[in-house]
């Protein structure tokens, strides 16, 4: 059922006090020293300033059937056609005012063009931002969420849809269809409790193309295969290879970069971009070693025809033009 987001004052003022809740939630998130870590991370970011990115001042390229503009972290501009789709948006300085961008966004929010579908995978607050929904707020023409996700939103003027496993968005031959992940819903900790299954990742369709955005997800080759027998021959893959460690506590949310490529084969992709990792610091391991361990679990594997594609912040990569 089609819903135009509003929340009541009392449900306002509640996500107001809850926000306090969240620091706490992330204090318990990890243990020993890599709590020390992970938090001696966090400070020195707050005192740092997040490095500068070459910007594109018009992100659509016309002559492009399929694009990809990395935004930072799980914010990605899609652009199949004239289509264009933009997934997890996160365009402030910090999320939740508790961790600091490492690397400024890739593309400014005044420079974007009207989005067909804003994505939202989940209501982690580095993934549902809602000051970046409000700076581009006038530019989208529908945002899709998870079950209960219309429960965070306060007064927007564009629509919003939950979509449930499976369940799809059609209009003027766009379709997006929501794709079953292994993650967690809540957004405060104190809300785990009803906010189960409040996540998911998308399958977008356009024009004979399929992109797939896996948001943020554990590995669970059962929900790839799953997406791979409904969506064969999907054209690209969004999938997140970060946070990694600490690995016994991140692998139960969180798919290591050999995890990813592991998907990327169940999905049968044609080709990958990876996601979220290098933006905040959402583990203990250092920002540029998801990279590193991408690269390596590359040699073991024998992608053939399969590609790759690490997109720097800001860069847009053009994977099918036009004839």
């Amino acid at each position: 059922m089609l819903r135009v987001a509003c929340l009541s004052r009392f449900r306002v003022s509640l996500v107001s006090v809850l926000v306090c809740a969240a620091a706490v939630m992330s204090a318990t998130m990890l243990s020993g020293c890599g709590l020390t870590r992970a938090a001696g991370n966090s400070v020195a970011a707050l005192f740092a300033t997040p490095r500068k990115v070459v910007k594109l001042s018009h992100p659509i390229d016309k002559n492009a059937r399929l694009a990809v503009l990395w935004v930072g972290h799980a914010t990605a501009l899609v652009q199949i056609d004239d289509k264009v789709i933009l997934t997890d948006p996160v365009f402030t300085s910090t999320v939740g005012q508790l961790s600091k961008r490492l690397v400024e966004p890739g593309l400014d929010p005044e420079n974007l063009s009207p989005v067909d579908a804003v994505l939202i995978s989940h209501m982690h607050l580095d993934h549902l931002s809602l000051g970046s929904l409000s700076a581009i707020e006038s530019k989208v023409r529908m945002l899709l969420m998870p079950p209960k996700g219309v429960t965070y939103l306060t007064d927007f003027a564009f629509p919003v849809l939950e979509l449930r496993a499976w369940q799809a968005w059609e209009k003027d031959g766009l379709r997006v269809t929501a794709a079953p992940v292994d993650h967690e819903g809540f957004r405060y900790g104190i809300d785990a409790a009803w906010m189960q299954g409040a996540f998911t990742g998308y399958v977008i369709e356009y024009h004979g193309l399929k992109v797939y955005f896996g948001g943020d997800t554990a590995y669970d080759p059962k929900l790839f295969v799953s997406v791979a027998d409904r969506f064969p021959a999907i054209d690209l893959a969004l999938l997140p290879i970060g946070p990694i460690e600490p690995r016994a506590f991140m692998r139960r949310t969180h798919m290591d970069p050999g995890e990813a490529l592991q998907a990327f084969f169940d999905l049968g992709a044609k080709r990958m971009v990876p996601i979220h990792y290098g933006t905040f610091i959402n583990g203990t391991e250092d920002p540029n070693d998801a990279l590193r361990e991408l690269a390596l679990a590359k040699t073991r594997w024998s992608l053939g025809a399969r590609e790759v594609v690490p997109v720097a912040v800001g860069e847009r990569r053009v994977f099918l033009k036009k004839p």
